[in-house]
C-alpha cells in the first residue's frame, strides 16, 4: 500500500530484500556514476514495475535477471518491463546503470536528497530524497540491508551507513565499501564526503567516532564532550544501542538543522562553536538511532513516534545530566503550544505539517503525560520493551498504544484521545501524586 502522505513515492508488486550500490563520485564536477543491484521478490505476477529515481539522473541500462529490460524514465519514476513476466513469488535481480549530476528533489518540505557542500557532499533524504541518488522503493516500511561502495577523490573521507568493510587506494581515487546489515529504510541511507579528520571518542562497548574538519577539533572536544555519557544514559533508559557503531559528522559548512542517518548523525560547523549550545540537538539525533532508525514508523502520519520520542530524549538527557527536568521543559513548551493552537491531531498531522515543530513538542508532551500516568518504572520499562520487541521493525501508533496497556494499571484511552486524536491541547499532565 502506498503512503497517502507521499502517494508518488513507493511502489507496488514486489519487495526489495537487499541493495548493492556501486558509486563513483567526482567532487569538483558533482558527477555521479552508479550501478545499483536490487534483490527483490514479486508479490504477484509482474509484467512491469516501478522504481523511484530522480529524473535529473540519466539511465543507461536496466536488466532483470541478467536479461536486458525495456524501461521509461519520467517524473522521478523508472518503469521497467522485464523480457518475460515475473511469476508470483519470483526472485528478481534488478540492475540499473545510471549517471548524472545529483541534486536535491524539491517538494513541500524544501529540497531533500543529495546536496553539494563547499568541499564535498551529503545526503539528507527525509522524507523522499533517496531517489536523488539511487533507484529505490522509497517507502518507510520498505527496509532492507545495504552494501554501499563509494569511490571518490583520495583526499576525501567517504562515509556511508554501516560498518567499513574495506578501503582501497588506487592512484588518486579511494574506494570505501560499507556493509549495513541491519534493515534500513531508504530515507536513512546516506553518504557523506569531505576532507575530514577521524577522532575516536570510545571503543567500548562499541566504537564511537567523530569525522570533523581539523580546524574544529578543539570546539568538537567541548560541544561533543559528553557524547559517550549521553550514549550510556540512553542505553540505560532505552535499551541496548541497536547498531555496531556510531559516528558523528561535522561538516565544514553551516547547516540549518542536523541530519539523521542510520548509524551516524551529521551536524554543521555552526553546531560546533565551542559553546555546547547544540547539546539538545546532539541528544535528539542520537535518540533517533533507537526511535526512527531501529524502530521505524510504517507510515508518515505516525512521525511523532520518531520526533516526539527524540524530542523527549532531549528533555530526559537534560534531566539526567543535572540541568532542567523533563517536567520543566514540558511546562516551557506547553505554554508555546497553547499560544499557537493547531487544527489537526498529532496522530495525523497532515503531510504539510508533519515536520512542524509542534509535532515534536506535542509528541514529547504526550510521552510526558504517559510517564506521569504510569510512573517512571513502568514508563522506562515500556520504552525498553518497545525498542526490544520492534528492533529493526516497522510500527504504528496503534502498536505503541497496545504495548503501553501492558505497563499501566489504569485504562489509557482518555490519555490517547486527548493527546493523539484531538487537535485541542489538553490540560498540562499531572502525576499520580499530584491528583
Amino acid at each position: 500500500m502506498l503512503d497517502p502522505y507521499l502517494p508518488d513515492n513507493g511502489n507496488l508488486g514486489y519487495r526489495i530484500s537487499r541493495y548493492e550500490l556501486e558509486l563513483e563520485y567526482k567532487v569538483s564536477s558533482n558527477r555521479l556514476d552508479g550501478t545499483a543491484v536490487l534483490t527483490a521478490t514479486s508479490l504477484g505476477e509482474l509484467t512491469r514495475f516501478g522504481l523511484d529515481l530522480a529524473s535529473s539522473l540519466s539511465v543507461q541500462r536496466v536488466s532483470v535477471n541478467d536479461k536486458r529490460a525495456r524501461y521509461s524514465h519520467r517524473r522521478n519514476k523508472l518503469t521497467v518491463t522485464p523480457e518475460t513476466p515475473i511469476p508470483p513469488g519470483g526472485a528478481m535481480t534488478i540492475t540499473v546503470r545510471y549517471h548524472g549530476s545529483p541534486r536535491p528533489i524539491r517538494g513541500p518540505w524544501g529540497e531533500v536528497g543529495w546536496e553539494e557542500l563547499t568541499d564535498g557532499s551529503l545526503c539528507a533524504n527525509q522524507p523522499n530524497g533517496a531517489a536523488s541518488w539511487f533507484p529505490c522503493d522509497d517507502h518507510p516500511i520498505a527496509k532492507a540491508p545495504y552494501r554501499i561502495s563509494i569511490t571518490t577523490d583520495s583526499p576525501y573521507h567517504a562515509l556511508a551507513n554501516g560498518v567499513l568493510e574495506s578501503r582501497r587506494v588506487r592512484a588518486a581515487r579511494t574506494t570505501w565499501v560499507y556493509e549495513q546489515v541491519e534493515p534500513m529504510p531508504t530515507y536513512l541511507a546516506s553518504i557523506q564526503i569531505g576532507q575530514y579528520k577521524q577522532v575516536p571518542l570510545a571503543s567500548e562497548p562499541f566504537p564511537v567516532t567523530g569525522l570533523i574538519p581539523p580546524r574544529l577539533e578543539e570546539n568538537f572536544g567541548v560541544d561533543f564532550g559528553r557524547q559517550t555519557e549521553m550514549i550510556s544514559a540512553f542505553v540505560d533508559m532505552f535499551g541496548p544501542y541497536p547498531f555496531p557503531q556510531y559516528t558523528v559528522v561535522v561538516t565544514d559548512d553551516d547547516l540549518e538543522i542536523p541530519i539523521e542517518a542510520q548509524s551516524f548523525s551529521t551536524f554543521g560547523a555552526n553546531h560546533c562553536d565551542g559553546s555546547r549550545d547544540a547539546e539538545r540537538l546532539i541528544a535528539h539525533e542520537l535518540a533517533h538511532q533507537w526511535f526512527g532508525n531501529s524502530v521505524t514508523a510504517s507510515r508518515w502520519r505516525d512521525i511523532w513516534l520518531h520526533e516526539g520520542f527524540a524530542c523527549y530524549a532531549e528533555w530526559l538527557w537534560s534531566e539526567r545530566s543535572g540541568d532542567r527536568s523533563a517536567d520543566e521543559w514540558g511546562r516551557h513548551y506547553y505554554e508555546k503550544l497553547a499560544a499557537h493552537p493547531v487544527r489537526v491531531p498529532l496522530a495525523d498531522p497532515t503531510p504539510r505539517k508533519m515536520f512542524d515543530d509542534w509535532v515534536y513538542k506535542r509528541g514529547a508532551l504526550t510521552l510526558h503525560a504517559l510517564r506521569l500516568t504510569v510512573g517512571d518504572d513502568g514508563f522506562f520499562a515500556l520504552l525498553r520493551r518497545w525498542t526490544e520487541k520492534y528492533r529493526y521493525g516497522s510500527v504504528t501508533t496503534e502498536d505503541f498504544m497496545a504495548l503501553a496497556a501492558n505497563f499501566s494499571s489504569q485504562p489509557l484511552k482518555d490519555l490517547w484521545d486527548a493527546w493523539l486524536f484531538t487537535p485541542e491541547l489538553p490540560p498540562f499532565p499531572v502525576g499520580r501524586a499530584d491528583r
